[in-house]
């Protein structure tokens, strides 16, 4: 770790998805704190960077990870014994923390948005899902992200990165803000609601993500984050390794980054 009075540098291991799972190179990411925001700025191809701006939050604890996969993900189904994960009860690689939910509601709760009803977090949509027998898998980053919300209580959007146009900023939702969230035009009203936005608007939250952004078979990359809360330290940190460990196994994981304010 290398800090200065600018800029906080940290290496982390690039894991490539390679044929002797041995392929590593250190990756250094740049934090730039300034004007209570968070700067994330990394390269992902040539040139590209994908910058992100997290504005000041007193309860999120948030994870970034951005994957690259080998060929579109149509292509990669996901295999049987991952897919099967989809349920209950499984062993996990994590302890996972008792009561996440009401810890999560709380945290969405700050902008004035209520998460209750159709609006309630996805992560509990999901065990919801389960309980009634309709968690179907879908594609592989999906399924991934599913698994290890549904596992954990947290609940994680995942877009196609492609599909975003930068800046990326993390932030409360304005009054009268909405999206469409599935392919029949449904929209969900984001007023105070915590949400990913891209140039062209909110693309992403912890309750339903935008249509405009998601996945689709041609996706070779995403964009995933994980929305934590700090009134349970270090748990996010703790889902995120899990989550890049299973997506290691069929992509590349970019790169993970926790920012909560002790960055």
């Amino acid at each position: 770790m290398v800090a200065d009075s600018n800029f906080l540098y940290l290496a982390f291991i690039q894991s490539f998805h390679c044929p002797d799972g041995n392929c590593h190179r250190p990756v250094y990411l740049r934090f730039l704190l300034m004007n209570l925001s968070l700067l994330i700025s990394h390269p992902l191809k040539g040139s590209q960077q994908a910058m992100l701006v997290i504005d000041e939050h007193p309860l999120l604890e948030t994870a970034v990870v951005i994957t690259e996969f080998d060929q579109p993900i149509g292509e990669t189904p996901s295999p049987i014994a991952l897919a099967e994960k989809l349920a209950f009860p499984q062993t996990v690689p994590i302890a996972t923390e008792p009561d996440v939910k009401p810890h999560v509601r709380d945290m969405l709760r700050f902008g004035g948005y209520k998460p209750t009803g159709r609006g309630k977090p996805a992560s509990e949509y999901l065990r919801q899902a389960v309980e009634k027998n309709k968690l179907s898998p879908i594609n592989l980053p999906v399924d991934i992200c599913n698994i290890v919300s549904l596992h954990s209580g947290l609940p994680i959007s995942v877009i196609d990165v492609d599909l975003a146009s930068e800046p990326l900023r993390i932030r409360i939702a304005p009054e009268d803000s909405h999206y469409v969230f599935n392919q029949t035009g449904q929209t969900i009203k984001l007023d105070g609601l915590l949400c990913l936005f891209d140039n062209l608007g909110a693309c992403a939250n912890a309750v339903k993500d935008s249509q405009r952004t998601k996945t689709s078979p041609q996706t070779r990359r995403t964009l995933s984050i994980i929305w934590g809360t700090q009134s349970l330290p270090k748990y996010c940190a703790t889902v995120a390794q899990w989550y890049c460990d299973v997506l290691n196994e069929f992509g590349t994981t970019q790169f993970v980054c926790p920012t909560n304010k002790e960055v």
